[in-house]
């Protein structure tokens, strides 16, 4: 089957069948400001040679994580990535696969439940984003109730997803603040009622802080709502399972187990739950069995999606997942083990407070949360901060994340994220740098 025209006949036969006399008449509602007014500026043809020598040129234009010391966070993270990982994930039966239908090739999901402390884990969603929002309509649908209470420490990237999907379902957010760097408890408590569905906190959050999930947990229960944690996978070898204190469904982004930054993904997305909720849960669930001759093997357990079972009864419209990423993710579980995930959580929060201590020894820096933080925080600096992160690009560093984009109030911080990769005399040389950008 062809679905594009390949002549100029076959064009106008596309066009008369819908009824447009011209291509032209498929951008009528374009603006006539948004479109390009001349050709694009592609220069004639060239060799193969200068082509690429072309396309490394503009490559090496970017201020990547290999080329400068990264100490940005926000969601992404510049963690290390196994060289197995690469070697296994470009096989031919890997790297060209689509979502995996065979239950064997998605067993890593399977250590999210141990991670997290939930009972069951699906076998991945897109990303971090798209996780909780697709546990706030799994909340919805669970409980019947119309509202969703969302802490301010969440990713506003991330509140935004949440806003998108629960506004078909005709689903209201209602925020509570965090003027301190956490969850305001007293004022959830005033949020949550009878018609609330979920409450759904991060930690460690936006700011890097981390949440009381368990004292959370008891005011989303009082209010019979369910409690939604968003929480790094990569981070759960040191912090404690949000599930062991209360949490209903556990959702993070999986990044940070083996996938590179990409400049922005493709990512994956962490979704557990215990299991009560199991028939609720979005995407494919994978269960292990043993055959007839009684060996380890493992199936397809639940198939709730919209392709599977008549679409009344799907749980959700995710119709695939990020399967290499997925996979990528196995990978790094199987080669760090128990004890290697437990390291790099213990050397990123080590690294991460050897930063603050000596990035708020420079004059005029100081911590804006006073809240325990695992492996990013928030700085208070004396000059603006979009003008000293640019002025550090240059220089070789990719300084942190300014949150005035974010959050006026918070005009004057960066959100600095320090992970296991940084060294010791990167650190020292990163505060050098700084003290002299905001002298």
């Amino acid at each position: 089957m062809r679905y594009l025209p390949t002549t100029a006949r076959e064009e106008r036969e596309m066009l008369r069948t819908i009824g447009a006399g011209s291509i032209e008449d498929l951008l009528v509602r374009v603006p006539e400001k948004a479109r390009l007014s001349r050709p694009l500026a592609v220069g004639p043809a060239v060799a193969e040679m200068d082509l690429v020598r072309h396309m490394r040129a503009l490559a090496a234009q970017n201020a990547d994580a290999d080329s400068h010391v990264c100490f940005l966070g926000a969601g992404a993270y510049d963690h290390y990535v196994p060289s197995p990982i690469n070697h296994l994930i470009l096989r031919g039966e890997f790297f060209t696969a689509y979502t995996p239908y065979q239950p064997e090739a998605s067993q890593g999901t399977l250590r999210t439940a141990e991670l997290t402390g939930m009972d069951v884990a699906n076998a991945s969603i897109y990303d971090g984003a798209s996780s909780l929002a697709e546990a706030a309509l799994m909340a919805h649908a669970a409980t019947g109730r119309s509202e969703i209470v969302v802490a301010g420490g969440v990713n506003p990237l991330s509140r935004r997803v949440i806003a998108t999907y629960c506004q078909g379902a005709a689903i209201r957010l209602r925020d509570v603040p965090a003027p301190d760097g956490v969850l305001d408890m007293e004022s959830t408590r005033k949020h949550c009622g009878d018609t609330t569905a979920a409450l759904i906190l991060q930690t460690p959050n936006f700011y890097g802080c981390l949440e009381d999930v368990a004292a959370a947990a008891e005011i989303a229960h009082a209010a019979g709502a369910l409690l939604i944690v968003g929480a790094e996978p990569v981070n759960l070898g040191v912090l404690a399972a949000p599930g062991a204190q209360g949490a209903d469904i556990v959702v993070g982004e999986g990044q940070g187990l083996g996938v590179p930054l990409s400049f922005g993904g493709p990512y994956l997305g962490v979704f557990a739950a215990k299991q009560d909720l199991v028939r609720r849960v979005p995407g494919r669930l994978v269960g292990a069995t043993v055959d007839v001759d009684g060996a380890r093997g493992f199936v397809l357990t639940l198939q709730t999606r919209e392709q599977h079972i008549r679409r009344a009864k799907a749980t959700s419209n995710i119709c695939t997942n990020v399967a290499l990423c997925a996979l990528m993710a196995t990978i790094y579980l199987a080669t760090l083990g128990k004890q290697g995930l437990v390291r790099v959580g213990e050397l990123a929060t080590a690294k991460a407070h050897y930063a603050a201590e000596r990035l708020t020894a420079i004059p005029g820096v100081s911590l804006r949360f006073a809240a325990p933080f695992f492996k990013e925080f928030t700085l208070r600096l004396p000059k603006p901060p979009d003008r000293v992160a640019t002025r550090l690009v240059k220089q070789g560093w990719l300084a942190g994340v300014p949150l005035k984009t974010f959050d006026r109030k918070l005009g004057d911080c960066l959100l600095v994220a320090v992970t296991e990769k940084r060294t010791r005399e990167e650190i020292d040389r990163f505060a050098d740098a700084l003290g002299k950008a905001v002298a």
